[in-house]
């Protein structure tokens, strides 16, 4: 944390652990992973007047339905029904076990449904750890809580993607190319889970050697030899490093494309972020798995919202010699106060760790796309 507000975020999330994952049955409640990057980022002394501000998009947690067990998790998977019981299940689980321990179980079972909720729980469980990453060996209760509720959510709207034929990925192997590689769905419209049930086909990234619009029997992106170097892909390092590219290059990208849909396209970003900020809490030989459903959630929100053309290059936010910091940059996010703008900008910064202009254009570019609400 950048800034001495260490129990700002602590008040943040109990003020929040009384409000819902969701509003209107659908929509997702930002506030936990905004106001962690607002105290991240050395805004905290603006946190509770951004919530007072944002407290009429909360919504009380709805009632339980049923509780649940060892014995019935796995039909309670991605029953939205259950988004009160979830949580509850997942406060037993942490008040008896690690929270390391319990990410490492839960981990594998809710990769799958990345997607779910457009990738807004798995957001919310990254800035989680984030938070419990901070002080190794200690932790504060509601920091422990907010891990509950972000599992819990991920776990009622757990939906995997349709199966996917892989197509083959760019010659280059990079992230920026296969991303590029990736085909808008003829049909836009529509919310996301229409948008994802029309898709049918990814590039394979980081590259195999597939036949073409073969199907796949695995996750799009599992590779065994990515740089033909004969190192597989499947060793933790590897996978690290391909989702920290993966995360730059979704970066970058929205700085092009995220006019197509600025709200959206933002997840492209934020949700493959939100994998590797988790992967130092994980065993080791999750990562390579992390790294297909990540690679899997970015396509995926490109193909259903990117759209086909880039935007020229003469109407980006310039951001070379203006003097402009990545704390400056984080301030106008802040004062801009929309939560996606807010999100955008603290996956920026990861990515802008030292110099990056086009990061920080993509964060300056969502200020000026999205709506201000302060």
């Amino acid at each position: 944390m950048t800034d001495d507000t260490r129990g700002t975020l602590d008040e943040a999330l109990e003020r929040l652990h009384a409000s819902g994952p969701e509003r209107h049955g659908w929509l997702s409640n930002h506030a936990p992973m905004a106001v962690e990057a607002l105290v991240r980022h050395g805004q905290g002394r603006t946190v509770h007047r951004w919530l007072d501000h944002y407290r009429d998009k909360l919504e009380e947690m709805p009632r339980s339905y049923a509780a649940i067990t060892e014995r019935n998790w796995r039909e309670a998977l991605g029953d939205p029904r259950r988004l009160a019981d979830w949580p509850a299940h997942f406060a037993r689980e942490l008040a008896d076990r690690p929270w390391q321990d319990v990410l490492a179980v839960w981990w594998p079972r809710l990769l799958p449904g990345i997607a779910g909720g457009a990738t807004h729980p798995v957001i919310r469980v990254g800035h989680a750890v984030r938070t419990l990453l901070d002080e190794p060996g200690t932790t504060t209760a509601p920091r422990t809580a907010e891990l509950a509720h972000a599992l819990g959510y991920w776990a009622a709207r757990h939906a995997p993607l349709p199966p996917l034929r892989q197509r083959p990925g760019p010659a280059s192997g990079s992230a920026a190319d296969a991303l590029a590689a990736v085909e808008p769905i003829a049909d836009q419209s529509g919310g996301i889970r229409e948008r994802l049930a029309r898709l049918t086909a990814v590039p394979t990234w980081p590259p195999t050697a597939p036949q073409p619009d073969q199907p796949s029997t695995s996750p799009p992106g599992r590779t065994t030899d990515p740089d033909g170097s004969g190192n597989p892909a499947d060793q933790p390092e590897e996978a690290r490093r391909r989702l920290t590219e993966l995360v730059r290059a979704a970066t970058h990208r929205y700085a092009t494309h995220g006019h197509g849909e600025p709200i959206m396209l933002v997840h492209a970003a934020t949700a493959p972020n939100a994998v590797l900020r988790a992967l130092p809490a994980l065993p080791r030989e999750l990562w390579a798995p992390s790294l297909d459903a990540a690679w899997a959630a970015s396509a995926a929100v490109t193909a259903v919202y990117a759209p086909r053309e880039p935007l020229p290059a003469d109407r980006l936010p310039p951001v070379d010699g203006d003097g402009v910091t990545p704390e400056e940059v984080f301030a106008r996010a802040a004062a801009h106060g929309d939560e996606h703008a807010i999100k955008l900008t603290d996956t920026a910064l990861d990515v802008a760790r030292g110099t990056d202009p086009t990061a920080l254009a993509a964060a300056l570019h969502a200020c000026a796309m999205i709506d201000p609400v302060l």
